[in-house]
This record gives C-alpha cells, sequence and structure tokens, in this order.
C-alpha cells in the first residue's frame, strides 16, 4: 500500500470527525457515482460504513469500482487559504459539505469553504441511447461554480487534478502524457506506454488514451508532476508554473498528476463556473468470434463520427450546454414517470440505477450497424451474459429499444455463424473484452433460463418496434430453442437457474414459468412471422403447461397461498419475478389473475427489514426481482417492496456501487458475495417498462 492510500484510510477512518453534517436528498447511497460512463470510466465515493466516509466529497478517494483509487482531487484558495474539497491529499483543511443530491445524470455537493464562499460541485454523465453519436463518448463532466457566501468579494483560485491510476490497473506499467490544446480546450493527456490492445489488468484496459480537460483561458495555469509537487505549488501559491513532467514512469513511482488551476479573481455573489471533462479514447474496442473463422475487432462507436480523438474530445467538452440539457430532460422525465408509478421511494430506486446500467455498456461497430457489449461487472466479468442484459432490459426498453437490439445482435452473430454446438441458448460470450464465445460447448450451463430469456427478450423488442422482420431474420434460431423449452419446461431437470450463487434445484417452480411464457413468446413470434402452424403447436403446449404448472408449482392449501420454490416442496417459497415477463408482453390471463393476487397477498408476510428474501434458502434479497415482482403486484403490496428498498438505500452499510444482491435482514452483502456496479439495476424500471 503506497503512502497515498494509508493516508486515505486515515482520512477515512477519521472524516466523520472532522465533518460537519450534510443533509442527502433522495437518501445516502452505498457509493456515490462520480463519472460512470463505461466499463473503464467507472469511478464512484464509497459511502456506507462497511469502508466508506458517509458520503463526503473531500477527504476520501474516488474509487473504481474494484476499489482502485481513481486519484482525483481538488483544492480551494480563499484569501490566501487552501482548503480541500476533493480527493484526500494531505496539506489542507477539508470543506464543509453542507448538501449532496442526485438524480439520473448528476450527483451534486454543496459546499461552504471557510464560511466565505460556496460551492456547487456537479458530477454530469448524459445517457443518450437514442442518440449515438453523444452515447459513444466514454466521457464525463465535472462543472465548480464558486460564488460568495457572506456577501463580501473574495480572491479565490480554483485547482482540479487527476492521477495516472485511471490509466492502468497495473500501478508498476508506465504510463506516458503531453499537454496541448485545441478547438479552446485545454488538456491533459495520458496513456500507458505499452499498449495491448483488448486486455485487461484487474479489469482496467491495458490500452486507450485519457484525457482530462477544461477550458483553455488566460487565467489558466498546468503542471504534470509528482503528486506532492504539483499539489504543492498550488496550495503555497495559487498558481502553477505551466511545465511538463518529461520523466514517463511507472503509475505508482511518484504518482505523476495532471493539474489545473483557474485565477477566479475576486469573487462575489455572481456565481463563477469552470467546466472539466474526464474520458477515454479507444481505436479497437471489443474483439467477437461471430461472421468468419477468426476474431473480429469491433471499434469503439465514436470512431465513425469523429476523425480523431482530440476531435471526439473537444467536441463532448464544447457540447456541454447541449448535453446538459438533454440530460436534464432525462432527469425530469425518469422523475415525473417515477413519481407518478409509485412516488418519492420508487425515484429514490430508479434514479440511482440509470448511470449504473449503462455503466457498464460499451458502444462498437459503425453508426450503420451499432453493436452494443454488456459487462457483467463485478460478479465474473462476463461478456454478453444473456441473465445479466435480461434483468437490465426493463430500462432499455423504457429508454429505446434499439439498444436491446443492439446487445443481442453478438449473441446472434456468434451462434448462427455455427461457433456454438449445443441445441440451447448460450449463457455468455466469454470474459470481456473478448467475446470467442464457447465453441465447444463449456459456457455456464443455464440452458432453460436463457432459452427463455432470448426468446422473451426478442418478442419484447419487436412488440415496441413492430419490427418484424427481426423476427423472421432469427425464426430458425428462436425455433430451435422453443424446441429445448417444449421438450424442458415443463419439468425443469436438476440445474441453475441466474441466481446460480443460490445452487442447483430441480422443479424449479420460477424457472419452469419462464419456459413456458417463453412458449407463449414464441407462439406470437411465429404467428407474427406468419408460421401459423407453428404458432397453434405453442400456443397449445405453452396453455397445457401453464395449466399442469399451477397443479405442481401453487400451495394454494397453504395460510397464506403462495407459489412454491420447487414442484411438491410445500413450505418453500420465493420471489414469483418470472411472471413479470407474461405482463410485460401483454399475455393477460394466460397466466391467470389468481396467481398474481395470490403473490401479492402473500410477499409482505414474509418480508424481512429491507426486502422479501429470494426463496426460502437464505435471507438475502435481489433488488431487480423484487422491483420486478412489485411492478406486477397490488398498489399495496409494490409500495411496501418499493419502501422497504429505498430505506435499504438510505441505511446499508455497504459502501461499494450499489449492489443488487443483500441480506433482507442486516442490510448488509451476504457472506463472501459482493455484487456492485452490476448492470442488472435496469431492472428496476420494471414498472415503467409495462405496455401502457
Amino acid at each position: 500500500m503506497g503512502l497515498r492510500s494509508v493516508l486515505a484510510g486515515v482520512a477515512l477512518f477519521c472524516g466523520s470527525l472532522v465533518h460537519a453534517a450534510s443533509s442527502f436528498s433522495p437518501a445516502r447511497p452505498p457509493a456515490i457515482p462520480l463519472a460512470v460512463k463505461g466499463p473503464y470510466l467507472n469511478s464512484w465515493l464509497d459511502v456506507g460504513s462497511d469502508g466508506g466516509n458517509g458520503g463526503y466529497l473531500a477527504g476520501e478517494w474516488p474509487m473504481f469500482w474494484t476499489q482502485q483509487i481513481t486519484g482525483w482531487a481538488g483544492f480551494i484558495r480563499v484569501d490566501g487559504k487552501a482548503y480541500n474539497w476533493m480527493g484526500a491529499p494531505p496539506g489542507a483543511d477539508l470543506v464543509d459539505q453542507t448538501d449532496f443530491s442526485y438524480t439520473s445524470t448528476r450527483s451534486t455537493f454543496v459546499m461552504s469553504v471557510g464560511g466565505k464562499v460556496e460551492m456547487n460541485i456537479t458530477f454530469l454523465t448524459p445517457v443518450t441511447p437514442s442518440d449515438l453519436r453523444r452515447q459513444s463518448l466514454v466521457f464525463s463532466y465535472l462543472e465548480v461554480a464558486v460564488h460568495s457566501l457572506d456577501g463580501a468579494n473574495h480572491d479565490v483560485q480554483l485547482y482540479a487534478d487527476v492521477s495516472a491510476e485511471w490509466a492502468s490497473g497495473d500501478l508498476s506499467a508506465i504510463v506516458q502524457w503531453d499537454y496541448n490544446s485545441a478547438d479552446g480546450v485545454a488538456y491533459h493527456q495520458f496513456e500507458r506506454q505499452s499498449q495491448q490492445p483488448i486486455s485487461e489488468t484487474n479489469q482496467l484496459p491495458n490500452w486507450g488514451t485519457w484525457f482530462w480537460s477544461t477550458k483553455d483561458v488566460d487565467n489558466l495555469s498546468w503542471q504534470s508532476g509528482a503528486d506532492t509537487d504539483v499539489r504543492g505549488a498550488f496550495i503555497n501559491n495559487g498558481v502553477l508554473p505551466n511545465t511538463k513532467d518529461t520523466n514517463f514512469r511507472a503509475v505508482q513511482d511518484n504518482w505523476p498528476v495532471f493539474g489545473f488551476a483557474n485565477d477566479l479573481g475576486s469573487v462575489g455573489t455572481a456565481s463563477v463556473s469552470t467546466l472539466y471533462s474526464i474520458g477515454m479514447t479507444q481505436d479497437g474496442a471489443v474483439n467477437l468470434l461471430g461472421e468468419g473463422s477468426d476474431l473480429t475487432t469491433y471499434p469503439a462507436l465514436w470512431n465513425s463520427y469523429f476523425g480523431s480523438d482530440v476531435e471526439a474530445m473537444t467536441f463532448f467538452y464544447n457540447d456541454y450546454d447541449e448535453a446538459s440539457s438533454l440530460a436534464t430532460d432525462l432527469d425530469n422525465k425518469v422523475a415525473s414517470d417515477s413519481l407518478a408509478g409509485a412516488g418519492q421511494n420508487y425515484l429514490t430506486l430508479t434514479s440511482l440505477s440509470v448511470r449504473q446500467t449503462f455503466g457498464a455498456l460499451q458502444f462498437t461497430g459503425t453508426d450503420s450497424d451499432p453493436l452494443v457489449f454488456l459487462k457483467e461487472i463485478s460478479s465474473n466479468s462476463d461478456i454478453q451474459t444473456v441473465d445479466v442484459i435480461f434483468p437490465a432490459m426493463p430500462l432499455i426498453l423504457y429508454l429505446d429499444p434499439a439498444i436491446l437490439n443492439y446487445l443481442l445482435k453478438p449473441l446472434f452473430l456468434n451462434q448462427e455463424n455455427g461457433h456454438y454446438p449445443n441445441t440451447n441458448a448460450i449463457h455468455d460470450l466469454g470474459t470481456f473484452p473478448v467475446a470467442k464465445g464457447y465453441p465447444d460447448g463449456s459456457d455456464e450451463p443455464m440452458p432453460l433460463e436463457e432459452c427463455g430469456n432470448m426468446i422473451i427478450m426478442v418478442l419484447a423488442y419487436a412488440q415496441r418496434t413492430n419490427d418484424n422482420d427481426y423476427l423472421n431474420q432469427h425464426y430458425p434460431i428462436l425455433k430451435q430453442w422453443a424446441g429445448y423449452l417444449v421438450d424442458e419446461a415443463l419439468i425443469p431437470a436438476d440445474q441453475i437457474s441466474t441466481d446460480d450463487f443460490a445452487g442447483s434445484l430441480a422443479n424449479q417452480t420460477n424457472l419452469g414459468l419462464k419456459g413456458i411464457i417463453g412458449l407463449r413468446a414464441m407462439s406470437e413470434i411465429a404467428e407474427r412471422t406468419g408460421n401459423t402452424d407453428d404458432a397453434s403447436s405453442y400456443g397449445d403446449t405453452a396453455t397445457s403447461y401453464i395449466s399442469q404448472w399451477q397443479g405442481f408449482g401453487l400451495n394454494t392449501a397453504a395460510n397464506p397461498p403462495h407459489a412454491t420454490l420447487s414442484y411438491g416442496d410445500e413450505d418453500s417459497h420465493g420471489l414469483l419475478y418470472n411472471l413479470y415477463s407474461n405482463s410485460l408482453l401483454n399475455f393477460g390471463d394466460f397466466v391467470p389473475e389468481s396467481v398474481y393476487t395470490m403473490q401479492s397477498n402473500f410477499y409482505p408476510t414474509v418480508a424481512l427489514e429491507y426486502g422479501v428474501p429470494l426463496d426460502t434458502r437464505h435471507t438475502y434479497t435481489k433488488t431487480d426481482w423484487m422491483m420486478w415482482c412489485a411492478a406486477i403486484a397490488s398498489s399495496d403490496t409494490r409500495d411496501t417492496i418499493i419502501r422497504l428498498v429505498a430505506g435499504w438505500i438510505d441505511s446499508t452499510p455497504t459502501n461499494k456501487p450499489l449492489t443488487d444482491l443483500y441480506d433482507a435482514q442486516t442490510g448488509d452483502y451476504p457472506g463472501g458475495l459482493q455484487f456492485t456496479a452490476r448492470p442488472v439495476v435496469g431492472g428496476h424500471f420494471a414498472l415503467l417498462a409495462l405496455p401502457s
């Protein structure tokens, strides 16, 4: 552990002793998203008591989701006295944080600096799924606005830097850097000296270029160099010497940082704003075994819209006004829809889930043929995990169903080109960022799970876009997967489901339901593509199966009655979240209303302090599946579940980006399982994705 990490640990431990109390709205989350735009631009502030400092920007280092520090520091000088407003570098008193709030795209901190000036610090990460040019840019904004708090004018200088830690998961790797300006933007760029495309070390990329940028103005000074030198220059002088360190070296060798200082002059009651941006570019982004017999390198999508990485960076920086307006539109849409759907507790959850979901997506391909790759962050780093796309689907359908098409495309390219020997649908395509699939069929075995997921997702996309050509294009392999469901869905063999951590089990009631709804979906797919005989056959089979399933999987004699975890285990129960697909696909009473009512009445009777357990084997639960169940429950049950989860967000000791898996009794991580930053939180939008 380096000295900075030790100091950070001390600041973390002492933080609550030196901070004035801040308010947190709408909640104090387990971790606060700072710059979260992709699998590699994924920086957070730890909050929960398992390791965070309670949600204070000053005195704690921002972290990549793995808990590697993403060195990001800020100082402000007011009338000659320096204060620290971000990160945990030594040398200055901390500002007093008075407020924190978040929306779908923004995290905003309000700071009092010695009672003299106030800082409004906004981290803005745009999410624009219907505007692929902007969405393709793996960049995020930081805006710092300063105004007088006591009515007097004050002499103010502002400083911010990032460290080379952003560029490498190997802190012994040598990094090189430069400073330049273009199109009115001043920027530090830095990268690993030895580029190793399409590979990672400790979850961070071994290739690509990072940009730390601000406006090129007369009152700007800059410096690259050792952390203590650059920060010390500002603390002591309020200005940087405009010099570049030419000793390219390892990340951990005298910790290279890249600083900006702005002399804001005499600051009164009128707010003075400084804008920064942080981000990265890569040329090639992902390798896929699809068409042909070799891996194809798919370019990062930004390459289709911009002639160079500098052009992409300067466009992003200079686009702030438009990007901010679009972000406000999205914030308002999520807020109004969430409040109308289920109230403030629901908005607390949905607005925390947008950046995290899209932060797991890598946009690639070309503007005419985009592909989106998903990283299963933290649980195993798989790429294109079908049963992770599936729970994330509600947010994607809510914002732009086309993204679902781009996510499924790599899975079809791999399997339809003969690279997977099994008759069931594949589980994933390998380990991010290499989607080489499983030509030997050795993927994690979730055959029933993934066949049902693929067919349900394909129909959900087609219903919302009316793209029946898409169904025709993939009909042969969809029919192959439906054949598997005909054989296996009614009486599920001993196997794992998406909740693989819970273990293997035969006759899973919830898993069987997924397969049966998948067959009902295949009937509609066949009908939409003019395959009328298939439509009748799949429809008849699904109708027969759902009738039998009720006899196998429902304990109607219990008080209260409920679905079982597995057929015949009458005392068992679990979240029957696969029932949601029946509503998502608008199948009406294919699954009788009585099943909905039964489960809705049952869930509150087994709820614990922070939610309804996943099933009777454990006390842990999953937020995505609870929200799927809540979306189709009575308003009372829906609001109860949402209230429990919103209360958990505000009080959990977990300290990493929002986990979807926690102990419903204690609110902490379950033993040995720390899921974090996973895109499945898109499932929190289940209510808003339902057809109107």
